[in-house]
């Protein structure tokens, strides 16, 4: 299907406002296009604007200036142009799609939704427009209207791009990982080893999700071998290894990252977990402190705790866990952790409080339900 704008650009009659057009008004269009195709912006606009001296309602030039501007990223500008076009031609379909586009581009995106379904009224098999409306619902979280437009596009059009990589956004977006790794697949499937590094990234995230880490190992492999420096590719690699539960192949890419960005305390505070989990604490606490200098984070005061609770330092690593807990009562991993500590130290009253938090948290069914069930036996309370 043929681009709108080409479409535009390739046909200057159709923005001719009626019978009668003199030569000198078709020529100016017909050069105005030329001039804005071949990205000689201000010139086209004058061509454009000495139409409008002499025929302030034609059509074409009022979209073409609207063009104009879009291209200069000057959206609110073209809007102008645009709605004056439709004021006096509402079903002018370049209009519509130059203003649903700047719409879109200034991320209006129901405002640009109203506007693309009044194109779809005039044109429903127009598969670039079809799918910037599926994008626009995709946005705005609509999942049922989004989805059936991406699945027209491939009724019309079987294996586009566009709708396959909207799909696979829109479902990720949703969480229906298998269905996004369905569609990112064909895509993958279409390409191989040259598939854009986006689809690679994409289908390795849904394997992290779904926790089918090994599966995901190849495809940030062959992203990295793309791009090695790619931040999505190493991250996802790394994320997988941990999830494997093999700290050392992560601190491979944890590191990397670091040797490009060394003031990420995220990244920071996740190879710290990993070298403590690789009993190699005093490394971890030189990594949860460089965090810690940059800015303050739970989940390196959380690492820090731990390795005092490994060291044998019970109340040091309770202070720190009921802190934690004070700021945030939802991070349910803390609580077999600071239960086991106060067992550890005897104090009976405190593991009952913390059971009573922890029920009251939410904490029924999740990661450490069992382990909390197994220490509160053990505390007997």
């Amino acid at each position: 299907m043929a681009n709108v704008e080409a479409e535009i650009s390739n046909s200057p009659d159709t923005g001719a406002t009626g019978d009668g057009i003199s030569p000198e008004v078709t020529e100016l269009s017909r050069k105005g296009y030329h001039l804005l195709k071949d990205g000689h912006i201000t010139e086209a606009i004058h061509c454009f604007r000495h139409i409008l001296e002499n025929d302030p309602a034609n059509n074409y030039a009022l979209v073409g200036i609207g063009d104009a501007y879009r291209k200069r990223r000057r959206y609110q500008e073209a809007t102008e142009y645009y709605r004056d076009c439709l004021r006096q031609y509402p079903q002018n379909n370049y209009a519509l799609f130059g203003l649903a586009d700047c719409y879109r581009s200034m991320k209006h995106f129901h405002r640009a939704i109203e506007v693309w379904e009044t194109y779809l009224k005039l044109d429903d098999q127009n598969v670039t427009v079809l799918t910037r409306v599926a994008d626009a619902y995709r946005k705005v979280k609509n999942l049922e209207r989004s989805e059936e437009l991406y699945l027209r596009v491939l009724e019309l059009e079987p294996g586009n791009p566009y709708a396959l990589i909207g799909l696979g956004h829109l479902y990720y977006d949703f969480k229906l990982f298998d269905k996004a790794l369905s569609y990112w697949m064909q895509m993958y499937e279409h390409r191989g080893n040259r598939a854009d590094i986006r689809v690679l990234t994409s289908i390795g995230n849904c394997h992290r999700k779904r926790k089918t880490f090994q599966e995901g190992v190849p495809f940030f492999t062959l992203a990295l071998e793309k791009e090695p420096k790619n931040f999505y590719a190493l991250f996802g690699l790394a994320d997988c290894y941990r999830g494997l539960n093999q700290q050392d192949k992560s601190l491979t890419y944890w590191n990397r990252i670091l040797d490009q960005d060394p003031s990420n305390k995220v990244i920071l505070t996740r190879a710290g977990d990993a070298y403590r989990k690789l009993g190699q604490l005093d490394t971890a606490e030189e990594y949860y402190r460089r965090a810690l200098n940059i800015e303050y984070d739970t989940y390196a005061v959380l690492g820090l705790a731990l390795i005092n609770k490994v060291r044998g330092n019970m109340r040091e690593a309770a202070d720190s866990l009921q802190g934690l807990l004070k700021s945030d009562p939802k991070i349910l991993r803390i609580y077999p952790e600071i239960l086991e500590c106060y067992i550890k130290l005897g104090d009976r009253h405190s593991a009952k409080s913390v059971l009573e938090l922890y029920e009251t948290a939410g904490g029924i069914k999740n990661d450490v339900h069992e382990r909390v069930i197994s220490l509160r036996k053990a505390a007997g309370v």
